[in-house]
Formats: C-alpha cells, structure tokens, sequence
C-alpha cells in the first residue's frame, strides 16, 4: 500500500551511538517501504555547516539517506532549531530535498500542513529572539565564514547555556501557544492536518477553527524509543520502535 513517513527529533550525535544504529535500520527495514518520508526538523543534535559532509561527519547515515533515495523513495526535510545551517550541499549528498517551514501539501487526497513546531512555541520570548536572529543571512554567513572547529566550540557553549536556561523555564512556556496554533491554521485555509515536532510531547490535538476540524499531530523524538507517523488513503497511525 502506498504510505508516507514523518519523523522528527532524532538528534543524532557521537555520543548516543544506538539511535544512529536505531535510525540506519529504520531507513533500511521500515523507510524503504514508503513512497517518501518527510524529515521535519532535528535530525542531528547540531550542524554546524555543509563543510560537515566533505569531513566525513555522520557519512553513514548521509550514505543510508542516499541509498534509500536512489531506492525510489523521495525523503524531504525540514530545518529544525538544531540544523537550521543544513544547505544544499547536504540535500545533494544525501538526495534529499529541503523543505519551507511552514509546509503546506496534499497527500492521499487531504491537505496537510507541516512545521518543524518551534515558530508555535511563541510565549517562549527569549527563544524566539535567538531564532530570528541566527536565521538572518548576514548572521550565518559570519557565523559559517569561522573555522569548522570553532563553530563546533561556539555550538557546544550554546548547547551548556540552552540547557542551564531550559532548566528554570516552565514546561508551558516550552510548549506550543494554541493562538499561534490557530493562527497558522487559519492562515492555511484550515488544513484538516497538521504535524510536528519540536516539543517532544507527541500527541493528537483537535480543534474547531471558525467551523472547521482540525488535528494536530505532534511527532516524538527518538531518545526513549523511536517514532514515527504513517500516512495513507486510510488516516495517519503513530508507531514507535524499540531501540
């Protein structure tokens, strides 16, 4: 049966060697029977720049991604707030395509709506500003004109401040606004479907926009266990996969 793929925070890094492994036999075992899988944001813990694939960092899950797609299956992805630098370099080395955040497309006859998620967690001002601010062209062409390795140390400072921040901040703050929520909603024409991820609180939501249905479906990350939403004529089913 035709289906389609969605997963989204995986965070792949050297130190959590499993999930590499974990994703690798997902991209063999479970992606390679989709028609197309959509990578929406944090696929690795940080990017610092295309540089990455002329130094061989993560060449194994850059070659598994262009395996599949030289298989036939078309894999989409989306900046998340870790690997916002991905370029084109990237897309050709793993034969992917880069995708708009927000997303808007039909599958199977629905219209669905796709965002990474972090442009919704709007009451979070601090995290906000940071965005806007690393997502302007000046601000990466300076910050990509450094050498590898120091882009690497200023990444991991962020990652030790990130975390000291996120530890004082409230899990309400960190997560989606619902007036931004129905604000990108309407803004769409009122998508019946609507997926992300960020948050790491995967879930289904449904709302009620000005007489139209919708529902939100919030990918997991893959820290505990795997995740996965899969699409097709039929509906949307979450699946999770041991790791």
């Amino acid at each position: 049966m035709h289906h389609t793929l969605f997963i989204s925070d995986l965070h792949l890094c050297d130190t959590r060697p499993a999930i590499t492994s974990a994703f690798n036999d997902f991209l063999t075992n479970t992606a390679s029977q989709a028609n197309a899988l959509f990578i929406l944001g944090d696929l690795f813990e940080y990017w610092p720049g295309d540089d990455c694939v002329a130094a061989g960092h993560y060449a194994n899950t850059i070659a598994g991604l262009r395996k599949l797609t030289q298989s036939g299956v078309a894999v989409f992805f989306m900046h998340g707030n870790r690997d916002f630098l991905i370029g084109e370099t990237f897309a050709q080395a793993s034969g992917s395509r880069l995708l708009p955040d927000p997303c808007h497309t039909t599958l199977y006859g629905t219209p669905v709506l796709m965002s990474h998620g972090d442009i919704l967690c709007t009451d979070d001002l601090a995290y906000q500003q940071f965005r806007q601010q690393v997502r302007q062209s000046d601000w990466q062409t300076e910050f990509l004109g450094k050498p590898l390795f120091e882009r690497i140390a200023i990444i991991e400072q962020l990652r030790v401040a990130s975390n000291r921040e996120k530890s004082v901040k409230s899990m309400a703050i960190m997560d989606v606004n619902q007036d931004a929520v129905s604000r990108l909603l309407t803004d769409y024409a009122y998508p019946p479907t609507l997926i992300h991820g960020h948050t790491h609180r995967p879930g289904v939501h449904q709302y009620e926009i000005d007489g139209h249905h919708c529902t939100r479906w919030v990918l997991g990350d893959w820290y505990n266990q795997g995740s996965y939403l899969r699409m097709d004529a039929a509906g949307i089913a979450s699946h999770t996969l041991e790791l």
